[in-house]
């Protein structure tokens, strides 16, 4: 009986680590009850218990908002790590089944993401019984569901860190300048990074690596881009550029059969978009994972190629 009684006292321990970091994520009480499906009282009862049994105030609230408190923020840190592991732990044991039955999960750009939709039909047709949690997420929010055990497989800028991640590459592309069909631009078939300097760009939200992939580029040719407006949609992108909001810079792959727009090769520097399927240095992978890696080595996503017509 002792040793059972341990047991579920481990459990409830980790599930009340959940609730704390979903708190901690969401910023509060409200926002964290619909992700863990618990009413507040009950999220609130679950804090007071972690406070009371490690004796420190983990949160402070305000105004409807929670903030760390000391303790709270040594909590948090050892809360990701031990439910990273205890993530890893139970796909490890459920992956001593074969591939009839699991569940990978797959973090995809919300830039671009539809070119995933003939790799995932493949793999859901070749492995049926196989579970897939598609996670829309940029590059740098990517890079932490990969290090938290959040996400099995995630797509990032190669080359990635190779300390901290392994990857296998998917797609080789690269930007293209997007602007208004009726602009002085569209007669061109080429155009120079340093000729834009005088324009506003149509950039990414805080997190995605194009950005840094363009502001470098920017730096480089001598300018700093002039941001008229943010967003992570495609057809927002291209609606705003063709509403003369500014002009963009997107993967040829992206926008390749746009008709609203104009598109028109980008030269000195051309700037590279390439992406690989990577995965956290020295974590488990299921099998599920390397069926996905082995199917990206067999067919990788298709690269740039030339707009038509």
């Amino acid at each position: 009986m002792l040793h059972a009684f341990h047991a579920k006292n481990e459990s409830m321990d980790l599930r009340a680590l959940r609730v704390f970091v979903e708190v901690v994520k969401l910023g509060g009480f409200t926002a964290a009850s619909r992700s863990v499906h618990l009413t507040q009282p009950s999220i609130s009862r679950v804090i007071k218990q972690l406070e009371d049994d490690l004796g420190h105030r983990l949160l402070t609230r305000d105004h409807r908002e929670v903030t760390l408190t000391d303790a709270g923020n040594i909590l948090y840190t050892h809360a990701l790590t031990l439910l990273g592991e205890s993530a890893r732990l139970r796909t490890a044991l459920s992956d001593m089944a074969d591939l009839e039955k699991g569940e990978l999960r797959l973090g995809i750009p919300p830039l671009g993401g539809t070119m995933f939709v003939p790799l995932i039909k493949r793999f859901k047709s070749r492995y049926p019984g196989i579970e897939l949690h598609l996670h829309e997420l940029a590059s740098k929010p990517t890079e932490l569901a990969l290090t938290n055990a959040e996400l099995d497989l995630g797509t990032l800028l190669l080359p990635v860190d190779p300390s901290r991640f392994n990857s296998v590459p998917l797609s080789r592309d690269r930007l293209m300048l997007v602007t208004q069909l009726e602009s002085s631009w569209s007669q061109r078939k080429q155009v120079k990074l340093d000729e834009l300097r005088e324009e506003s760009f149509i950039l990414f939200p805080d997190g995605y690596g194009l950005n840094d992939l363009i502001h470098t580029a920017c730096q480089a040719a001598g300018f700093t881009p002039l941001v008229a407006g943010r967003s992570s949609h495609t057809q927002l992108i291209t609606g705003l550029v063709d509403s003369g909001m500014g002009v963009a810079l997107l993967p040829m792959s992206v926008v390749h059969d746009a008709t609203n727009v104009a598109v028109i090769e980008l030269t000195s520097p051309s700037i590279a978009w390439h992406i690989g399927l990577a995965w956290l240095q020295g974590t488990y992978l299921s099998h599920a994972a390397k069926a996905m890696l082995q199917m990206v080595k067999q067919h990788p996503l298709p690269s740039a190629r030339p707009r038509r017509g």
